[in-house]
């Protein structure tokens, strides 16, 4: 019983580490959520601000050699430090930030409509209602 419980988790845990699979958000959480964010800025660009930007080929060049293409957009310095991705990673992680293009743009568009206020009655002067003495 043991040696199934032992060969079942370590299938379970191999195939966790090494599946064919690579998502685009677990390759963000490995590698780029320290310094950006999917839609709000942080240290560098959100994805949303990216994806509105640059095409799949910038973004690879940018991942794979961040310095040259900094020099290119016309950037004065860069931070971004290379990150050696299999295809699979680079092609998952382009295709996880372009799928955040104009999603600012929604979500202002929304929330400006959840967040209209509407006032009925304006708030009363304070200064006529003050008695003077």
């Amino acid at each position: 019983m043991k040696v199934v419980l032992s060969s079942m988790f370590i299938f379970l845990f191999c195939n966790t580490l090494y599946g064919t699979e690579v998502g685009g958000k677990k390759v963000f959480e490995t590698y780029c959520w320290g310094c950006h964010h999917q839609t709000a800025m942080a240290f560098g660009p959100s994805f949303s601000e990216i994806a509105s930007h640059r095409t799949a080929q910038e973004i690879q060049a940018m991942i794979t050699d961040p310095e040259a293409v900094s020099k290119v957009l016309g950037y004065k310095r860069n931070a971004m430090p290379v990150l050696k991705l299999k295809a699979e990673e680079l092609k998952a992680i382009t295709e996880y930030i372009l799928s955040f293009k104009n999603v600012n743009d929604k979500e202002d568009n929304k929330s400006k409509e959840q967040n209209k206020t509407i006032i009925e009655e304006p708030y009363p002067n304070i200064a006529i209602t003050k008695e003077i003495h």
